[in-house]
């Protein structure tokens, strides 16, 4: 039977800004639903969708709900992201874009993320193979069956959200009244953002203590190869060149950066999440997308760099699009930026605007 569950979270220890720290706490809750077929022909006895909410839904003459915003996370990460000041300090708070006193604001932990059903749980490597189809469709039941959400206000996504987004627009085109995918391009992930994470699952499962999956200890040689390319792809080249401005403080922030990092992670679920873009390429179903878009992208993007021009190629394919790219800067974020809300905020303000039912 699917179950929704809900309870009070006040994140104590998260250091927000004074107007994000205004706000309620959120409420966390699990959805869960029994054999969740997957795209593969497998299936999860049980699927779990761990999630957060701020702000109370708010229902229209018509009785649906009419006021919710689903954001959703990055590769690795989880719902929680949005918490952080410089995302929460400059949207949530009273006044701001996405005021919680408005708007009803749902971040999931998307499959295989966070609270949500995922590798660590007990299967390991025998848990099945999801896709970026299979957790869009979690995404769908989590706000239709779970929370009683059958269109969305704004969709937000960053870096895997954002490619979330662009499958999102064209699978459930009318599910959005506007949609804001920022740092991704809509087309398969080939090159040297295909290579990056091959050689990341590789260093994982080429580690002998990885054992198949079953380790008793996380493999900690592949997973430091993993940090290293992770913090290669998430690196802003300008600021680095000017912080780490010697050698000493280079090695000083590899080693913190390290030690960080490496404890949170678990092999097998980071595998599954860098690996859940196999089956990603909305590239030819771009004219399907209907919701007004504002798509930002970053200049210093090792991931999505600009150079390739693949925005160019295909923004006259989305009806309704406007897009825009940051530029490079001494104060960029790198792909990061899409969690950096001074950088995009106007934007945000502007698609909602035009947007206004």
């Amino acid at each position: 039977m699917k179950r929704l569950l809900t309870l009070a979270c006040g994140l104590a220890g998260l250091l927000l800004s004074s107007a994000a720290a205004a706000q309620p706490a959120p409420v966390e809750g699990d959805y869960t639903a029994p054999d969740f077929a997957l795209s593969s022909g497998q299936s999860l006895p049980e699927l779990r969708m761990h999630f957060r909410t701020l702000g109370q839904p708010r229902r229209g003459a018509d009785g649906r709900i009419d006021n919710a915003v689903l954001l959703l996370h990055g590769t690795g990460g989880t719902g929680a992201q949005f918490l952080s000041p410089q995302f929460a300090g400059e949207l949530f708070g009273p006044g701001q874009p996405l005021d919680t006193a408005r708007y009803y604001i749902v971040m999931p932990d998307n499959l295989g993320h966070g609270g949500s059903s995922r590798p660590s749980d007990g299967p390991r490597a025998r848990f099945p193979e999801y896709g970026y189809a299979d957790m869009i469709e979690a995404q769908r039941r989590l706000l239709v069956d779970g929370l009683g959400v059958d269109r969305v206000r704004l969709m937000l996504g960053t870096s895997m959200g954002c490619m979330h987004i662009f499958v999102w627009a064209q699978t459930h085109p009318d599910f959005a009244d506007a949609v804001m995918p920022m740092a991704c391009q809509p087309t398969a992930i080939v090159g040297r953002n295909r290579l990056w994470r091959t050689m990341l699952k590789d260093a994982i499962r080429s580690d002998p203590v990885w054992a198949g999956g079953d380790y008793t200890a996380q493999p900690v040689e592949g997973l430091r190869t993993a940090v290293d390319l992770l913090l290669l792809a998430g690196s802003a080249p300008m600021p680095m060149q000017q912080d780490l401005a010697t050698p000493a403080a280079v090695d000083e922030w590899l080693a913190a950066q390290m030690a960080r990092r490496l404890p949170a992670l678990d092999a097998n679920d980071l595998w599954y999440q860098v690996n859940a873009s196999h089956d990603y390429d909305p590239s030819a179903g771009l004219e399907r997308i209907t919701a007004p878009m504002t798509w930002i992208n970053s200049a210093d993007d090792f991931i999505n760099p600009p150079e390739l021009g693949l925005a160019e190629q295909f923004v006259p394919r989305i009806a309704g699009v406007q897009y825009r790219l940051v530029p490079n800067s001494v104060g960029g974020k790198g792909h990061g930026t899409h969690t950096w809300a001074v950088f995009w905020k106007d934007d945000l303000i502007d698609l909602l605007a035009r947007t206004e039912r």
